[in-house]
């Protein structure tokens, strides 16, 4: 019973971001597993978290758009071909795999 709560869980929240938006061009494999769900790791490589603006860029080149912060703490977006980043800061704290 544990499993199903959990994959409604995550099906519901998936919808939740497609209807919001805030899954935009971004995709993951899901997995399920014994103990639930898990996140197929992709071959892209993508900035890890705690990289300053400066070092993303020195490392992936100039991003295609770069989204402006917004909130507190400021939180902004670089659009590269192939994945997206996200910053606190100047700091990167995720980085996604795009859809292809």
């Amino acid at each position: 019973m544990r499993y199903r709560n959990l994959l409604v869980a995550a099906i519901l929240a998936g919808g939740l971001a497609a209807v919001t938006g805030l899954c935009g061009s971004v995709e993951a494999e899901t997995i399920a597993v014994d103990n639930g769900i898990a996140v197929k790791q992709s071959d892209v490589a993508t900035p890890v978290r705690g990289m300053s603006m400066e070092q993303v860029a020195a490392k992936f080149g100039a991003p295609a758009s770069k989204v402006p912060a917004v909130g507190k703490p400021p939180i902004s977006r670089w659009e590269y071909s192939g994945f997206i980043v996200y910053f606190e800061g100047d700091r990167v704290i995720h980085s996604v795999v795009a859809e292809s």
